[in-house]
């Protein structure tokens, strides 16, 4: 049960989907910068890759919620699926993704921790791996926002869902159609 009561059936509505009905007012730009930020084209980070940032720091941040259903996103998204993403939840740095990928998860695992825990070592490093002012940006700003989004749904004390099948299901539905669709 919540913290507060979101007036819905919590168990048809877990995690951030009930505290998204809960407040559709909020729900719609939180759900637009989820859009922006994982899903909307980019021109060099593939929604799975970006998907794995959110659920990286999901994982250090300890919200089940959102890292499970941040890694199915991703998993179904990347071509390593699932065992891809374990690899990189549990250490990025021996995870077999590109080094410039290693470098981008090293920044949002710096976010994570606070803001000024990024460097101008680890951007460099970043950057000698070829990644660009967009891709460090955009990593340093779904890092933040997944602090955000994570601490409001632990914050709320919100449950999860009964059939853990249903981050599976929704992954489908996110890379078909999206935060807003």
């Amino acid at each position: 049960m919540a913290h507060i009561d979101l007036g819905l059936d919590e168990t048809q509505y877990p995690g951030i989907t009930g505290l998204m009905r809960f407040r559709p007012e909020t729900a719609a730009p939180l759900n637009a910068l989820a859009e922006a930020l994982l899903h909307a084209p980019h021109p060099s980070l593939t929604a799975g890759e970006r998907e794995l940032i959110a659920a990286y720091v999901s994982g250090l941040n300890e919200c089940t919620f959102c890292c499970e259903s941040h890694s199915a996103f991703a998993a179904e998204q990347l071509d390593g699926g699932m065992p891809l993403v374990r690899q990189v939840r549990q250490d990025p740095a021996t995870a077999e993704v590109s080094a410039k990928l290693q470098a981008l998860l090293h920044i949002a695992g710096a976010v994570q921790k606070t803001g000024r825990a990024v460097t101008p070592k680890l951007v460099e490093a970043a950057r000698s791996e070829g990644a660009t002012e967009l891709e460090i940006h955009d990593t340093v700003l779904i890092a933040a926002a997944f602090c955000m989004y994570n601490r409001y749904v632990d914050g709320l004390g919100t449950q999860l869902p009964e059939d853990p099948t249903a981050f599976e299901q929704r992954a489908r539905q996110i890379k078909a159609n999206g935060y807003v669709g």
